[in-house]
């Protein structure tokens, strides 16, 4: 995506951003109950939907080149053979189906991109690399920009940069602009996905705020979390995020996308979040253009979630 160059942007536009915290909880609480998924035939679907959604993600300190390799195969292929029979009769379930990408540290960029070359999906698996100082972003600006371009050297297609969350803590809200603006000029034709670090902002506000900057800043994602915090994706701070996103829609037309990560692990929290982003930003969001779901296990839960829904049907 190429965004427009916002010269003139005045950062101080949304000091005034006010958020009432009970109303935004409230209103999940409507969203949720107006838009329950019962039946089982439907939840499948909704499921299915949700699994080429998904950013598969590694992120552990013990990370190796086959445990990688491993990743990448598991996105490639979601259902194994006894669990494809087993599916048979779900609408949309075929040996086709695949996450959206595949996340990883810098280091092991290469060997995504070794693997997913050999299975000969790099048009249609991503290639997503956390950068900047990954989680805390609390590293010299210098080398976070370093680390985005040897990223993308080494293969990566997107890159999910986390902001340096004192910055707004602090009110150093033109800092972060600028900071967020050479990223993406160093992201050159990778797509930018800004990690709010959401559970460290302390306000709604302040979550508002971070992701218009971002946005205007040139984010093609906004993020709600590393997955390291205390506190990560909420559905509050979902609608948080999905409101900044419509409102930066009305005033430039531009599309940005969505990607909760971290303390999603079940696949009723899944669909959840396909029904808030639904209702929200509308059917053209529910694709994995628009819309992530940052997950490790969250897939394998799903799949179980699927075959035991099929096997009650076929009941």
């Amino acid at each position: 995506m190429v965004q427009p160059n916002f010269t003139s942007f005045d950062v101080s536009s949304f000091k005034r951003a006010h958020v009432v915290k009970s109303s935004v909880h409230a209103q999940v609480d409507t969203i949720l109950k107006n838009n329950l998924v019962t039946s089982p035939r439907n939840y499948n679907a909704w499921l299915l939907r949700a699994i080429t959604m998904i950013d598969l993600t590694t992120l552990s300190g013990d990370d190796t080149k086959s445990h990688v390799t491993r990743l990448c195969q598991k996105a490639a292929n979601p259902f194994s053979p006894e669990e494809l029979e087993k599916l048979k009769d779900v609408n949309g379930v075929n040996e086709k189906i695949h996450t959206a990408a595949v996340c990883v540290y810098p280091t092991r960029v290469k060997d995504v991109y070794a693997a997913i070359k050999r299975m000969g999906l790099s048009d249609e698996i991503q290639i997503a690399s956390v950068a900047t100082g990954f989680p805390s972003g609390l590293y010299s600006l210098v080398t976070r920009l370093t680390e985005i371009k040897l990223a993308i050297a080494d293969g990566a297609t997107e890159i999910d940069v986390v902001l340096d969350r004192s910055l707004i803590l602090m009110g150093q809200w033109d800092v972060m602009y600028e900071e967020v603006k050479q990223m993406r000029a160093a992201c050159k034709g990778a797509h930018l996905k800004v990690i709010l670090g959401v559970g460290e902002l302390g306000t709604y506000e302040n979550v508002y705020k971070a992701a218009m900057l971002s946005m205007y800043a040139g984010a093609d994602f906004i993020k709600t979390s590393t997955g390291k915090e205390a506190v990560n994706a909420t559905l509050p701070v979902g609608l948080v995020m999905c409101r900044a996103i419509r409102h930066f829609h009305r005033q430039t037309g531009i599309k940005v996308g969505l990607k909760p990560a971290g303390g999603i692990k079940t696949a009723r929290d899944a669909v959840n979040w396909l029904v808030l982003v639904y209702n929200e930003l509308g059917e053209e969001w529910l694709t994995p253009k628009l819309f992530r779901i940052g997950a490790s296990s969250l897939l394998d839960v799903i799949i179980k979630e699927m075959i035991k829904n099929a096997e009650g049907i076929a009941k």
